[in-house]
């Protein structure tokens, strides 16, 4: 009688702290929120903002997905309307209106994630990893005070994510333990995008105007819009395009490049460069693909004078199939080929030219 009276004892004692636990955990894994920085672009947010948002719902399937976008005039409004019908995961598009952000410049938009965080506190910040992403968000984190983690491939938890290291020779799985946020970049080819039609009204969220009557314009003053320089083409961009052509060194100078030109002209297809190109003026850097340029994972990657130094590799590799062309049988290029071919480009892509069909 006596040890029934105990255990009953105990089991009152015990049980109501191990509900309050499970309590405790079901509303930490709820109050999982995610801030993504939004790039836009002509009146709608990019494609890798999509990538963006796919990364945050594996975080937590309740997650609560807010869309941060900043700039001023038409187009921002046209972008914010845009993104709230975009995607069913994103919960709310908070907007940064003024002429402040009428450039994506690192300065004020990195002071508007630190506004933003300290009214919303957000427990992740997640961005793309391009020349955007990689601009705005340690700036940002160095101002909340914490380490951000970057090239994000995958999502293994809340807290647990795997990155490449050793140009993309090794997978580092890393573990966040600081305070919040935890603030990601990631890799939008790691983290295939679903868009939605914008003319599908039926889930739109909530628009909302960040309050900018505290923000200190005096502090973003270091650096200064100069010049946008791009290139009026039809062709697809590098990041998202399913056929890229890219021309290496084996080239020799920028006239004998517009034969790569021509041939993605025909395929429909993105144009790409290696760094030593870019580097010898061949093209624009926005061309170029490699561990300092842009990472690409397209269906088609057709290599043509290129070498395959490793940083290189660590931008395209993830292709689904690559095509290399150099007159060097013995060229790095052809270990990660699934088709190769040692010959002369001078001569091949002529007579591709000729044998390929109109686009």
């Amino acid at each position: 009688m006596a040890s029934s009276a105990i255990f009953r004892a105990l089991r009152t004692r015990i049980y109501p702290s191990s509900t309050s636990k499970i309590c405790s955990l079901t509303s930490i894994s709820q109050s999982i929120s995610t801030l993504v920085l939004a790039e836009h672009e002509g009146g709608a947010v990019k494609a890798s903002c999509f990538s963006a948002i796919e990364a945050a719902k594996s975080l937590s399937k309740d997650n609560s997905i807010s869309l941060l976008l900043a700039g001023s005039g038409p187009s921002l409004s046209e972008a914010a309307t845009h993104a709230a019908s975009s995607h069913p995961s994103v919960s709310e598009v908070l907007v940064a209106d003024s002429d402040k952000f009428r450039h994506p410049l690192a300065e004020p938009w990195a002071k508007l994630v630190h506004l933003v965080q300290q009214s919303g506190s957000f427990s992740h910040v997640i961005a793309s990893s391009g020349s955007f992403g990689k601009n705005v968000l340690p700036r940002a984190a160095a101002l909340l005070d914490v380490s951000p983690i970057t090239d994000v491939v995958k999502i293994s938890d809340q807290h647990l994510f795997v990155r490449p290291i050793y140009a993309g020779n090794a997978l580092c799985t890393v573990r966040y333990t600081g305070t919040g946020p935890c603030m990601l970049t990631i890799r939008t080819t790691s983290f295939p995008a679903t868009q939605i039609s914008a003319d599908s009204k039926s889930n739109e969220v909530p628009i909302s105007e960040v309050d900018l009557s505290t923000f200190d314009e005096a502090s973003v003053g270091k650096s200064r819009y100069v010049k946008l320089t791009s290139q009026d083409t039809e062709r697809p961009d590098l990041a998202n395009a399913s056929v890229v052509i890219t021309g290496g060194r084996g080239l020799k100078n920028a006239e004998n490049f517009k034969m790569i030109e021509k041939l993605a002209e025909k395929l429909g297809a993105a144009v790409g460069a290696t760094r030593a190109a870019v580097d010898a003026g061949f093209v624009p850097n926005d061309l170029q693909v490699g561990q300092t340029g842009k990472i690409v994972a397209p269906k088609l990657y057709m290599a043509f004078g290129v070498s395959g130094a490793i940083q290189h590799l660590a931008g395209m590799k993830d292709s689904k199939v690559i095509v290399a062309v150099n007159k060097d049988a013995d060229a790095p290029i052809f270990q990660v080929a699934d088709y190769g071919l040692v010959g002369d480009l001078f001569e091949i892509i002529p007579e591709l030219l000729e044998k390929l069909p109109e686009k």
